[in-house]
């Protein structure tokens, strides 16, 4: 879909992301009840080297907050949306599975 198309919007206000994160948000983009996906901030984590895992972790105002993992690193990501929790799980699910 081509990006004048999409209702919502992706801010890019970091210069590093989690490997292989933006094209999964770019494909949650294509809900109409997303307005907004904000990444966040970076982190390094202890353990062993995992692909990309995307969860909604808490609720915040006017949507959720989800945290992504990837190798060693975490990363933040917010969410303006109108869908649950469990409709946001579904959508970042299925963005997966088609990128």
């Amino acid at each position: 879909m081509p990006r004048s198309q999409k209702s919502g919007r992706l801010v890019l206000n970091h210069s590093t992301h989690i490997p292989g994160l933006l094209p999964v948000l770019d494909k949650l983009l294509e809900q109409p009840q997303i307005q907004t996906i904000t990444p966040g901030r970076l982190a390094r984590v202890k353990g062993r080297p995992t692909p990309l895992t995307i969860r909604v972790t808490v609720p915040i105002t006017g949507g959720h907050k989800m945290q992504a993992r990837a190798q060693s690193s975490v990363q933040e990501v917010f969410v303006v949306t109108s869908l649950t929790a469990q409709q946001l799980q579904q959508a970042v699910d299925q963005a997966q599975k088609s990128t």
